[in-house]
């Protein structure tokens, strides 16, 4: 393939862009000339605190971040109205407009695989490949997947979270300990967690969560737990690289499945990680991605 150096004219540093809705934070990380790489983070609301290794991928072209609105370093106030996919895609088509990119890789990781899905049906121009890390992209076999994993819990706090889920007391510390369990076996295994996962948490986009995920990663109740990417799979025509953890929520028996969807596509699964790959095993991550992107700029 043709190589995919590109003067992108983007510049190092932060600042705000102005969209329907308020204004987003973004940061862009080195300064090469080749294809830069936008990067959806997941939640909804978890920030991009979290992907800073992904920063590793800048040493030769632009990496961009950016906080979607209603979470971290953006406007946190929205209406329970504009909480869904096609919002969000639009925020990121307004993003990319007023960054000015033409070509770029879009990175995804958990619900924001389901935003570069779904941005990539709705606007295909310029995405040179897609990287789907850790997907959500059915609600269905996400569902099926975390009652999977919570069966493999302990007894006593299978029975905590199942009392809470029926009293709907989310708020309960004993439901909170048993999250926290949950969370260091599938979502981020290396403790203890780096300052850049408590910052995730910490200006997590709550009430965006909510709504579209549920109060928590297993109690899968919001809007999204309709969501079904998987007749779409098979239209996508760029080249595709899905990634999970040996022990992420997004079991790599689905993830290989949802690759099988996708012609042409990769799948890989890095060792000793959960949900948070980048985190848990940064050096694999990166290496991972890093050589998928070579491959297409031979």
């Amino acid at each position: 393939m043709q190589s995919c150096s590109s003067d992108s004219g983007l510049k190092p540093g932060e600042g705000y862009i102005d969209v329907e809705g308020g204004k987003v934070w973004y940061k862009i990380e080195g300064k090469g000339n080749k294809t830069p790489v936008l990067i959806l983070h997941g939640g909804p609301g978890a920030t991009s605190y979290y992907l800073k290794p992904l920063a590793a991928l800048s040493s030769d072209r632009p990496v961009i971040f950016f906080d979607q609105l209603g979470c971290g370093r953006s406007t946190l106030k929205m209406d329970t109205s504009q909480m869904n996919i096609k919002f969000y895609v639009d925020e990121v088509e307004q993003v990319k407009s007023k960054l000015g990119l033409k070509e770029f890789y879009l990175y995804g990781q958990s619900w924001g695989t389901v935003l570069a899905a779904e941005y990539y049906f709705a606007h295909p121009e310029g995405v040179k490949a897609l990287i789907f890390a850790s997907p959500a992209l059915s609600g269905k076999l996400w569902i099926r997947d975390a009652k999977l994993l919570l069966k493999q819990l302990p007894d006593s706090l299978q029975q905590i979270i199942l009392k809470h889920e029926k009293d709907k007391t989310f708020d309960s510390p004993e439901y909170k300990e048993a999250l926290t369990v949950y969370y260091q076996k599938h979502i981020a295994r290396k403790l203890p967690w780096s300052p850049d996962i408590d910052s995730t948490f910490k200006y997590l986009g709550e009430e965006v969560y909510v709504h579209m995920n549920g109060p928590s990663e297993f109690t899968f109740t919001g809007t999204l737990q309709y969501y079904d990417a998987l007749p779409e799979l098979p239209d996508i025509k760029v080249p595709t690289l899905f990634i999970c953890g040996e022990y992420d929520e997004a079991r790599p028996e689905t993830v290989e499945y949802y690759a099988s969807l996708v012609p042409g596509s990769e799948f890989a699964v890095i060792n000793d990680a959960a949900h948070m790959t980048m985190q848990d095993n940064p050096e694999e991550d990166i290496k991972t991605i890093r050589n998928f992107i070579n491959k297409i700029e031979k």
